[in-house]
């Protein structure tokens, strides 16, 4: 049996809470609060405490999925971003760039909402971009 200890930064919301992650044999097992954390100084939210049960459910999707005739079936990369592309070209072209908007959050970084709002913007042309971190 293997056991570790594993600081890391909490992805929920912007705030940036240290906490450790319990491993054991390979597998998150626990989350604690990390007690020298100017952040969260040894707190953490609900959340926070469960962040480790998303990481290894049997639900999570890993890989992208495309539903046709309400079928959805496992795809390359190359191809669900093409249809992606080609959805959001024939959306904006039919009905206008403001029938589309865009929700970034809080687990990316600054750089990567600052890039999706550049896209909104510059590639669909619309200004509807919103963002979760409201806490």
């Amino acid at each position: 049996m293997e056991f570790k200890s594993v600081i890391t930064t909490c992805p929920i919301c912007a705030c940036g809470c240290g906490m450790w992650l319990e491993v054991m044999d390979g597998r998150i097992v626990a989350t604690a609060p990390s007690k020298t954390s100017p952040t969260n100084r040894g707190k953490l939210c609900i959340k926070g405490w469960n962040v480790h049960e998303f990481v290894q459910h049997p639900d999570r999707l890993k890989k992208p999925l495309i539903r046709k005739d309400g079928v959805s079936r496992e795809v390359p990369w190359d191809e669900a971003l093409a249809y992606t592309a080609g959805e959001l070209r024939r959306i904006r072209d039919a009905y206008g760039p403001d029938s589309i908007a865009f929700l970034s959050s809080a687990r990316c970084t600054n750089e990567e909402n600052y890039i999706l709002q550049k896209f909104a913007r510059t590639a669909v042309g619309t200004n509807n971009v919103d963002h979760c971190a409201r806490l």
